[in-house]
């Protein structure tokens, strides 16, 4: 497959991926956006990011009203490091701390919360509004960008998620049982497939990608085929 040069003139597209957690969403979205020459935009970073405060504010991350009491004086904000981002929270670069098992749970918690998923509706969207962006998460078809150009679900059986994820810790010196890992990503998924706000589905128009016997350059040429059609 050819692919499209990041000096080709093209329109620029806003591209979303979702799926729940291990299923590749965030390896593919950066390949993606490098090959496209576009923005990488890591909403689940910014659900992690107010776990992190609300961690070292020492509150429950289940009490909504102590959660949204944080909102207003916080400040968050992502940019480009290197071929990453980096994440800051009131000032202090926080990147490195934002996928211990720990802040993930905590994350899936206040993401539940309407309140914060409100409060970073405009974030997200101020960032991709221009196009050129990729942007991977958990209800970017069906809400923050419902009319993305192109949209795109990716999934994977529990067990590939839950050994993908461990490598990612091993790679990142945190060690876990398997069993514990894959105990964790159900009890998320049952979580984020089941809250009120903006659940867990793919978006109507969305392509449902299965990743679990493909590799990452499958699934990114199998995107790039609905993407070039658009450009």
């Amino acid at each position: 497959m050819d692919k499209l040069s990041p000096r080709q003139p093209a329109r620029q597209l806003i591209v979303t991926i979702d799926g729940p957690a291990g299923a590749g969403k965030s390896t593919v979205a950066r390949q993606l956006a490098e090959r496209l020459g576009y923005l990488y935009l890591d909403t689940g970073a910014l659900y992690r990011a107010v776990a992190w405060k609300v961690r070292s504010a020492g509150v429950n991350p289940e009490d909504g009203t102590a959660v949204s009491a944080l909102l207003p004086e916080m400040r968050v904000s992502m940019d480009r490091r290197g071929d990453g981002v980096c994440v800051t929270v009131d000032g202090q670069d926080v990147t490195d701390e934002l996928r211990s098992p720990e802040i993930s749970t905590m994350a899936s918690l206040v993401s539940a919360i309407p309140a914060v998923r409100e409060w970073l509706l405009p974030v997200q969207r101020q960032v991709g509004h221009m196009g050129g962006v990729v942007a991977e998460g958990r209800d970017l078809g069906t809400r923050v960008f419902p009319a993305a150009d192109a949209k795109f679900f990716l999934d994977a059986d529990v067990n590939t998620r839950a050994g993908r994820r461990q490598q990612d810790l091993a790679g990142a010196a945190r060690s876990a049982p398997l069993e514990r890992t894959k105990q964790e990503i159900e009890t998320r998924d049952q979580r984020d497939r089941s809250r009120a706000i903006a659940p867990l589905i793919p978006a109507e128009d969305a392509e449902v990608i299965d990743s679990t016997s493909l590799t990452v350059e499958q699934v990114i040429d199998r995107m790039m085929g609905k993407i070039a059609a658009k450009l």
